[in-house]
């Protein structure tokens, strides 16, 4: 009852692979006529599925062994009647195994190639005339079968059996089965390698869209992630500094209230940048922020540069860092002083920020806004990953471009970021995947 299910299974996929096609026909069709009246270009056909119902028209080339047996004219009919069924039920379970890689390459297949092959021999030298043409057959269902690398070698075999055989029944006609045979193996395994290649560069390419509206989908929501973080965070560090100023120091309120619009707008232009994907941090522009930031909440900013002038690459990347860095100060640390240290050299780069706040990765030092309980042993290298959104982000940034990122408590007390990159270090072209809460 094995065959029952095996056939079963394939009628349900025959009806499943059928109804898929439907579903593209019809949507190629919407799809037409959108770009018909829009005036764009023209989707491609999907076309029908693949199956053996393809092959099956080829089976038409043994009617005239049918046609024997219809007029008597084959000795021993019952013999031949059921050598052609046998020969018939092969064909078509051969070819319609074809179309499936697993199955195509499945050893009852090819077992059932080879009983093919000796009943195509046993015909052959039995009758003899018209039954001669099963041997064309035969190469068919082969190269339908066979399209591996020695495909050639054993399309050779069969078509030298075809023509031994051919040449013992009917002499110097036997070129023409042998030619027949040839040529059908060949031809049939080149047009179904074609259209499976087409089929999988389609899906290929289908597949490349689709990510690259993933990668684009990331990299703005990191980049937002980012731009807010730091802009919303300044905003309210100055929005209470306004307001405590308010009563006692009108004008220095009314300082604190022209840095938020400046903030504000700034943030407007980094975002509008941002969905364009053209924006490149300023490092110089990050320190005079961080500066202000920092000075706003009671900070004391210390900031130390040394070394040659740094690529735009290497600018923006560690423009990234400090605003995440001191983003997290202003937010999250409660402390008093915070020191910025940029060193270079010929070859690489190092950016260091400091500060001796209380707050020492408990969940709210993650760079993400606090409040997923990361503990900062996760921060402790590149390596092992650094845990939330912003830290996060930042550590595949610069690890695409050749760096590291290590955040963690320091020795002395306060939290250390440092980030490492090469100086001729480049942003990385596709942003790598992460997960954006």
């Amino acid at each position: 009852m094995s065959w029952i299910r095996e056939v079963t299974c394939q009628v349900r996929q025959w009806q499943t692979a059928r109804a898929r096609w439907r579903a593209d026909m019809e949507r190629f069709k919407a799809e037409q006529r959108a770009a018909r009246e829009s005036g764009g270009k023209m989707p491609e056909n999907p076309g029908p599925p693949p199956t053996g119902f393809a092959l099956l028209p080829w089976l038409l080339m043994g009617m005239g062994a049918f046609s024997n047996l219809l007029q008597g004219e084959t000795p021993n009919p019952w013999i031949g009647g059921l050598g052609l069924l046998t020969f018939n039920s092969l064909y078509i379970y051969v070819t319609f195994r074809a179309f499936v890689k697993v199955t195509r390459e499945a050893r009852s297949t090819r077992v059932a190639l080879v009983l093919m092959g000796l009943v195509t021999c046993g015909l052959a030298v039995g009758y003899g005339g018209s039954w001669l043409y099963f041997f064309p057959l035969l190469g068919l269902a082969t190269g339908a079968v066979l399209r591996g690398p020695r495909l050639g070698q054993i399309g050779l075999g069969v078509t030298a059996l075809a023509a031994v055989v051919s040449f013992y029944r009917a002499g110097w006609d036997a070129v023409n089965v042998a030619y027949g045979t040839f040529l059908s193996t060949m031809v049939t395994a080149a047009i179904l390698s074609l259209s499976e290649a087409v089929r999988e560069l389609r899906a290929a390419r289908e597949e490349l869209a689709r990510r690259a509206v993933e990668k684009e989908r990331l990299r703005f929501s990191r980049d937002l992630h980012d731009l807010l973080g730091h802009t919303l965070s300044v905003i309210v560090v100055k929005s209470e500094a306004a307001r405590r100023l308010a009563h006692r120091d009108l004008d220095a309120a009314l300082v604190q209230v022209t840095d938020i619009e400046s903030v504000g707008r700034q943030a407007l232009t980094e975002i509008r940048e941002a969905v364009t994907g053209y924006r490149e941090g300023s490092l110089a522009t990050e320190l005079d922020g961080a500066r202000s930031a920092l000075s706003a909440v009671g900070v004391e900013p210390v900031v130390r540069q040394s070394g040659p002038p740094l690529v735009p690459q290497t600018e923006a990347l560690l423009g990234w860092v400090v605003r995440e860095a001191v983003t997290n100060v202003v937010r999250h640390s409660g402390a008093t002083r915070c020191e910025i240290t940029l060193d270079g050299t010929p070859d690489r780069v190092r950016l260091t920020i400091a500060d001796d706040g209380a707050g020492n990765g408990d969940g709210d030092r993650d760079g993400n806004g606090g409040g997923d309980g990361a503990p900062s042993a996760s921060f402790a290298s590149s390596a092992l990953g650094i845990g939330g959104t912003g830290l996060k982000g930042l550590t595949e940034r610069l690890t695409a471009a050749g760096g590291s990122l290590r955040a963690g408590p320091s020795p002395r007390g306060g939290f250390t970021v440092t980030a490492e990159l090469p100086v001729e270090g480049q942003l990385p072209t596709e942003p790598a995947e992460l997960s954006v809460s």
